[in-house]
């Protein structure tokens, strides 16, 4: 079961592009308030530490968390985000 469900839209032409958005939502299927906010709170780090370095800032994300979350191991849901970039083709062109 994946730990999220990553989706990316573009940024709406009257909006400036700099400011990268993300936003998470976690159903209450995943657990009571405690498992959702946990869920919330890995997501919303390894957001934190991927997203700026390399999405690209003319997509707003959502992470949608699922119960798989709650489980797996932090540095294999940070690497899960990546492959989610990549297979959404959202990884930010690296410049020379």
């Amino acid at each position: 079961m994946p730990g999220f469900v990553l989706q990316a839209a573009p940024v709406p032409a009257d909006r400036p592009p700099p400011v990268v958005r993300v936003g998470f939502t976690v159903s209450k299927k995943v657990g009571n308030a405690v498992a959702r906010n946990r869920v919330r709170r890995r997501l919303r780090e390894i957001a934190r530490m991927v997203i700026p370095e390399q999405a690209r800032p003319d997509l707003d994300y959502v992470l949608v968390g699922r119960q798989g979350a709650l489980v797996r191991d932090f540095a294999v849901l940070r690497q899960e985000l990546v492959e989610a970039l990549k297979r959404l083709k959202a990884l930010a062109v690296a410049t020379p």
